[in-house]
């Protein structure tokens, strides 16, 4: 998201105040619990982190590097979420309860997007190149999960909570587990923000299911045979042979959980 970059380097007065303004609606749109304004400035850390971190990164940009470090190692210590300086945020940004939130230096985070606490954005290199994952408009990350790595999150997904991502996720996809896997994916086009990060397939749950109803038809299959002495085997080989396609198309479905383990 270069463009993201540019635009915020290039900010002036107005638009970053439009920028503070819609990470303020953003916390009403998003958490029922806030009841007024002044609650809001007053009480939510995850406003008082992102508010900051508009400040650092403008530091940042400006090449005054320790003062931003600076500053945003007592918003660490005031509100327990660490952003670093480097990092691009777009506007509209919220992070619920937020303690234990980790954002890398070369994240880049597009608009309207939400993270619950314990989550990081972390880097899995040592290099000065880009370590930090992308996410794209509207995705929401589930409380405790960690996307490590520079790939892109696509926008509308969601991140289940705990999951542990550590390749690229296509748009409008929901991910569980540990790592992480695309478990379900739509092509429905979303335009606001879906949080019911906790109405999430269990695949692996699903291939169990699977497995149980087909044992349960061999069992009974072979009751069969043992009744007719073997006239209906063709049948039932037949009928076994369509459970096991079905079974590996819904296997694939899920990301092959029980071939990756």
């Amino acid at each position: 998201m270069p463009k993201l970059r540019k635009r915020e380097r290039d900010m002036g007065f107005i638009e970053a105040w439009d920028v503070i303004r819609a990470d303020f609606k953003a916390v009403f749109e998003r958490d029922p619990a806030a009841r007024s304004k002044l609650e809001v400035f007053l009480c939510y850390p995850g406003f008082h982190a992102i508010l900051s971190h508009r400040f650092c990164h403008w530091l940042w940009g400006k090449g005054l590097r320790l003062p931003a470090r600076f500053l945003s190692h007592i918003t660490r210590f005031l509100t327990g979420i660490e952003i670093h300086p480097g990092a691009a945020i777009g506007k509209g940004f919220f992070i619920d309860h937020g303690m234990g939130v980790v954002i890398g230096e070369t994240a880049e985070i597009a608009e309207n997007v939400t993270l619950y606490h314990q989550v990081t954005l972390g880097g899995v290199s040592l290099k000065k190149e880009k370590r930090h994952p992308t996410l794209e408009e509207r995705v929401v990350v589930g409380a405790g999960a960690k996307i490590l790595g520079p790939f892109v999150v696509g926008e509308n997904s969601k991140i289940g909570a705990n999951s542990v991502v550590v390749r690229e996720v296509p748009p409008n996809s929901t991910v569980v587990g540990v790592p992480g896997r695309v478990a379900k994916k739509t092509s429905v086009k979303v335009h606001g923000v879906d949080l019911d990060h906790h109405l999430l397939p269990d695949p692996v749950l699903s291939v169990i299911k699977a497995i149980s109803e087909e044992v349960s038809e061999l069992r009974k299959e072979l009751e069969d045979i043992k009744k007719d002495g073997g006239g209906r085997r063709l049948d039932g080989i037949e009928r076994r042979l369509s459970r096991l396609e079905k079974l590996k198309r819904l296997e694939e479905e899920v990301g092959s959980f029980v071939d990756e383990g």
